[in-house]
């Protein structure tokens, strides 16, 4: 049975999952009366719920003669790590592109990663069935962001299909009857080749994820560059420059199957397999024969561009809800993460106090938290904050972002202005039709820290921003963060509905009546600059006067209710995040009004 290797790769929402649905079912891979979920790649919680793919995953399926080993990848920017490894154990990609929306940021970044290796892709214009669906004008842009990545001839030479994975058909040409995926199959078997390996030669394998089986321990996923293994063989590991790692025997070799990953008795060159038994060995590492000496090539992974501070939840209601409280527990999971998350670097702070993890972006950083939280920690997490670099001149730079961004014409003049305050530089502005607009940036990443739900106000909800990582360049300079005050509880106990009416003329709250608070908590959002302590216990006078009226119920406005990622995008240097399994609360780092008075002058004594 002849092998093909293929990753799926698009922007977020482009349907990459869907089609992969299609695919699994197809194929007959699923029985017919075999109940599958919707978007049964999305495995993971985090996954169903937010509609994206998190981290990549393998699945197989069999058409005809062939066995075609498919990947689907994230699509998000800031799983981008994954993308890149994925790519290095496939022989060609599927490159899936929304019919109205056209090649977005992140299929610009995992397209520029797939043509540099060499890869031949496949363009399929999904949703051609949508009323907005504009395919021609889709081809060319998919062509010209081709020509603009330096592609050479060969690979400008893609072949096209049109598809709606939704509805589960793809087509040659629109006009073609819409039945099945039987083109796309057929498109796979002509366009991959089937990879180009040595079957006679030493086995050799380089590791491209890395997770973790309860009952297996380490399992490490890649493709088989050379040679053939069977389970009890001895092999041993090099790290990339070469170095052995260990000698070990293999106890179980995994072949994808479906969604399934089943027991082989022998992994054969070109296959992607799972191998277990190994303690040490990680991403990037070659597994091989022990008569071999050289290390397999491999991708560099992307720096972190982004850190935060996670420490034990030290607030007066910490332990009332979560029951993975301490320091150590706390950074026992964080170097578990790091081993399997290879974006994720765990290091002690410099106080010694906390753990600072470091990642691609606020979304990783932010799943990752939401992952612990619903795992039972109770964590306090700092504002994020960008990774300097040095140059050889001791030139100070930071990481910078090409932000994409498709609104409505009639805003276009506000995400300008507030682009151009946080250091946007404006690349390219072009009408994109139906009375929408396009606007590239290359912006700092600190610069778009917090600005998502600012965005989303501007344009109504209608605007898309993008973004993807563009490289270092030198520091813009300071940017002016968030402009109003907090309000401060100074007690500790329910807020009164009372008080938080009478609070209301003073800004918008985060909190509910009858919800505990403590003092320290940011109860809401001031109107003017400053910060202001308040109490949200104080009751209403009681007196021996009854009148008409006089004990209406309190109408509250409806507070503002911060994810987690708004919330940790939303704090400043001051503050703090307060994450346990049930509740997502603001407060300050300094607790103590009179701490936080100290440290103000402080910090103005030291300029």
């Amino acid at each position: 049975m002849a092998l093909r290797n293929l990753a799926i790769i698009a922007h977020v929402d482009h349907g990459k999952t869907t089609l992969v649905d299609e695919l699994l079912k197809q194929s007959g891979t699923f029985r017919e009366n075999a109940a599958v979920a919707e978007r049964a790649m999305d495995s993971g919680d985090l996954e169903k719920e937010r509609g994206i793919t998190i981290s990549a995953k393998v699945t197989s399926v069999e058409w005809e003669n062939d066995r075609l080993n498919i990947v689907d990848t994230p699509g998000h920017a800031d799983f981008g790590g994954e993308v890149e490894r994925i790519l290095s154990m496939v022989d060609s990609v599927v490159l899936l592109v929304d019919a109205a929306e056209g090649p977005m940021p992140q299929t610009k970044f995992v397209t520029m990663k797939a043509l540099e290796l060499g890869l031949k892709p496949i363009v399929v214009v999904n949703k051609a069935d949508k009323p907005d669906a504009r395919c021609d004008w889709v081809v060319d842009q998919v062509f010209d962001l081709f020509v603009a990545l330096d592609a050479s001839e060969e690979q400008l030479e893609f072949p096209v299909l049109y598809a709606s994975a939704k509805e589960g058909w793809a087509a040659e040409d629109l006009n073609d009857p819409r039945e099945n995926m039987h083109p796309l199959f057929a498109k796979i078997v002509e366009h991959v080749p089937t990879p180009d390996v040595d079957e006679d030669g030493d086995f050799t394998m380089l590791a491209t994820t890395l997770d973790a089986d309860p009952y297996l321990g380490r399992i490490l996923t890649g493709r088989v560059y050379s040679g053939k293994v069977t389970p009890g063989t001895t092999i041993k590991a090099l790290s990339p420059d070469g170095e052995r790692i260990e000698q070990v025997r293999i106890s179980k070799i995994l072949a994808f199957r479906g969604l399934k990953r089943e027991p082989i008795e022998e992994a054969v060159a070109g296959d992607i397999v799972s191998i277990a038994g190994l303690a040490k060995a990680t991403v990037a590492d070659t597994i091989c024969a022990t008569e071999v000496e050289a290390a397999l090539p491999s991708r560099p992974i992307s720096p972190p561009t982004m850190s935060m501070t996670i420490s034990v939840n030290d607030s007066p209601l910490a332990g009332q809800d979560g029951d993975k409280l301490t320091s150590r527990m706390i950074q026992d999971r964080l170097e578990k993460e790091a081993e399997v998350n290879i974006a994720i670097r765990v290091t002690p702070s410099e106080a010694k106090d906390a753990l600072e993890v470091a990642g691609r972006g606020e979304l990783q950083l932010g799943v990752l938290i939401e992952t612990l939280r619903r795992e039972g920690f109770e964590l306090t997490v700092g504002p994020p904050r960008v990774l300097f670099q040095k140059d050889d001149n001791g030139t100070t730079l930071e990481p910078m972002e090409e932000a994409q961004v498709d609104v409505d014409d009639e805003f276009t003049g506000v995400v300008v202005e507030k682009m151009g305050l946080r250091k946007g530089e404006m690349t390219e502005m072009t009408p994109s039709g139906g009375g929408k607009t396009r606007i590239k940036f290359i912006i700092p990443s600190r610069g778009l820290i917090g600005y998502q739900s600012e965005f989303l106000s501007d344009t109504r909800g209608s605007g898309i921003l993008s973004r993807m990582f563009h490289g270092f360049a030198e520091y813009k300079g300071p940017i002016p963060g968030r402009r109003e005050g907090v309000l401060i509880s100074q007690e500790q106990g329910k807020a009164a509905p009372y008080a938080l009416f009478n609070l209301e003329d003073r800004g918008k709250m985060f909190i509910d009546a009858n919800i505990q608070v403590y003092g320290g908590m940011i109860i809401g959002e001031h109107n003017k600059g400053q910060d202001l302590d308040v109490n949200p216990l104080k009751g209403k006078q009681l007196t021996n006067v009854r009148a008409s009226g006089k004990d209406d119920a309190v109408k509250l406005t409806p507070p503002v209710r911060f994810s987690l990622e708004e919330a940790i995008s939303y704090i400043q240097q001051d503050e703090r995040v307060e994450v346990t399994p049930n509740f997502i609360r603001l407060r300050k780092a300094l607790l103590d009004p009179n701490d936080r008075k100290r440290a103000k002058r402080q910090m103005a004594a030291e300029g």
